[in-house]
């Protein structure tokens, strides 16, 4: 079967962007800048986006550009005979699955949202009924169904008509009409009275309120951030790598990439921070931020319903672009291992994710009382954990390992490869620090994720956890450092 292509270098970085552009960039970072002191957080953030974000990037998409396939037979193609890098698929197949388990969910909550503010339901409403909006909506579990399966069934429909008919065309639409809401939103954000402190606590560093926080805690948030913000780990940004020609070097489109989801962040904040110090709010509220804060600062606005609507739409479009990248991935899995038709592959896939995504729905009303990370915790935050704590940090170790080590694709595949075209060149000095160091960084992140999770419960959950967390990383060294004498599979 003919791999497919995009028709343009624009279409690859606009659908990729909206892969990497979440509701984390929304939800997380403004709070986060909140939480950690604003600018000083954000000088950090950008340094690990540089160091980390930006090499780890580059691996996974060389990965798939050399390979021609999705993760789920990419490292068949790439890896040595003998040596067992194909167990890695296994991590991208179930991260893909698991994130559609509670992210379509999420997704469903935005387009719900962004219906209700159009229907003028927050429109000078109380903040006791904006509030309890929320909580109201969790546990009305039809209404729950319905716009996760209705955000899944628009996913799959766009993925049917292919890469460039469906994906890139709706795709380029919709983050070409979210960058545009955004500026609209920040302009009408930064102009509102009292606006300027906000401005001021996000441009200036205040490195005193660092200190406060503690310095090591401000560091690791914008590391974990930095990290998480670009979807990398579960092969969700390989896929596209697979059909992208070799025009243009690796390096310089994973720049843009990161240059694009880095500004819908910022600009992310210039919308929520100016209008949280304007109206007397806390930006550090965590995520209650989105759906309770917000919506409260809305419903004071003069047209309130208008710029909530907006808010909303926003949140849709990158929900929804996050959502067709990685449907993309699930049925790209289903036509490399079976050799299934597309259609084929969206009409088995669909069924199975709206079936799989039911239970992150249902953990919020009629399994609420089940509780698996503890008391207060939902069947999402499990999902969460498994792929955010887990999935998407070890699948970055992977596919830098293998990119490095000899046992594996090696340094000099990955460089041929990612300095294949046109562009700005992966630098070959750098070969020291994305061998050794690069990987050492992710695994702190990826074991401290777990500390974080863990530390405050029983001495017992906590040693058998974190046991757990050493073990899963031991997987990866383990294929990492197995040894072979066996020629490159070709």
């Amino acid at each position: 079967m003919k791999r497919e292509k995009f028709s343009s270098r624009l279409g690859f970085i606009l659908v990729s962007a909206g892969c990497a552009i979440g509701i984390g960039n929304v939800w997380k970072f403004p709070y986060m800048c909140g939480e950690y002191g604003g600018a000083a957080f954000i000088l950090i953030y950008l340094l690990f986006l540089l160091i980390m974000g930006i090499p780890a990037m580059v691996c996974e998409f060389s990965i798939g550009r050399g390979s021609k396939k999705s993760v789920a037979m990419a490292f068949e193609q790439l890896e040595p005979a003998g040596t067992s890098w194909h167990l890695m698929k296994y991590i991208g197949i179930f991260g893909c699955y698991l994130l559609m388990m509670f992210y379509t969910m999420v997704g469903g909550w935005m387009i719900y949202y962004c219906f209700r503010s159009l229907r003028g339901d927050f429109s000078q409403a109380d903040p006791e009924y904006v509030t309890n909006a929320f909580g109201s909506m969790l546990a009305d579990y039809p209404t729950m169904i319905f716009w996760t399966v209705l955000i899944c069934v628009i996913g799959f429909i766009v993925c049917k008509f292919g890469l460039q008919s469906g994906i890139e065309k709706v795709t380029k639409v919709m983050m070409i009409a979210l960058l545009a809401i955004m500026v609209v939103l920040a302009i009408h954000s930064v102009f509102l009275e009292g606006a300027v402190d906000g401005i001021r606590f996000y441009l200036v560093p205040d490195f005193q309120k660092m200190v406060e926080t503690g310095i090591g805690n401000v560091v690791f948030g914008a590391m974990s951030q930095a990290f998480f913000t670009l979807s990398l780990g579960i092969g969700a940004m390989m896929i596209f790598g697979s059909y992208l020609d070799h025009s243009r070097s690796m390096t310089g489109e994973a720049i843009n990439i990161t240059i694009l989801d880095t500004f819908v962040a910022l600009t992310a904040g210039f919308i929520v921070i100016p209008a949280c110090f304007s109206y007397g709010i806390e930006p550090g509220a965590g995520p209650s931020l989105v759906f309770i804060t917000l919506p409260n600062i809305f419903a004071q606005m003069t047209g309130g319903f208008l710029w909530s609507a907006l808010f909303f739409l926003f949140l849709t479009f990158a929900a929804l672009s996050t959502i067709i990248a990685v449907f993309e991935n699930i049925i790209a899995f289903d036509m490399d291992l079976f050799g299934w038709s597309r259609k084929k592959s969206v009409a088995v896939s669909a069924v199975l994710v709206i079936l799989l995504s039911m239970p992150a729905v249902l953990g919020y009303n009629l399994w609420s009382g089940i509780q698996p990370l503890g008391e207060g915790s939902t069947i999402m935050d499990l999902e969460d954990f498994i792929v955010s704590n887990n999935l998407l940090p070890l699948g970055s170790l992977g596919y830098v390992l293998f990119c490095t080590r000899k046992n594996g694709w090696g340094w000099d595949g990955f460089m041929d490869e990612t300095n294949a075209g046109e562009g700005i060149k992966f630098p070959a000095a750098l070969r020291a620090y994305v061998t050794w160091f690069l990987p050492l960084l992710i695994a702190f992140i990826y074991l401290k994720g777990y500390y974080d999770m863990f530390s405050g419960k029983d001495t017992l959950t906590f040693v058998c956890w974190m046991i757990a967390a050493v073990v899963f990383l031991g997987f990866i060294c383990w294929c990492a450092w197995k040894k072979t004498t066996a020629k490159k599979a070709v």
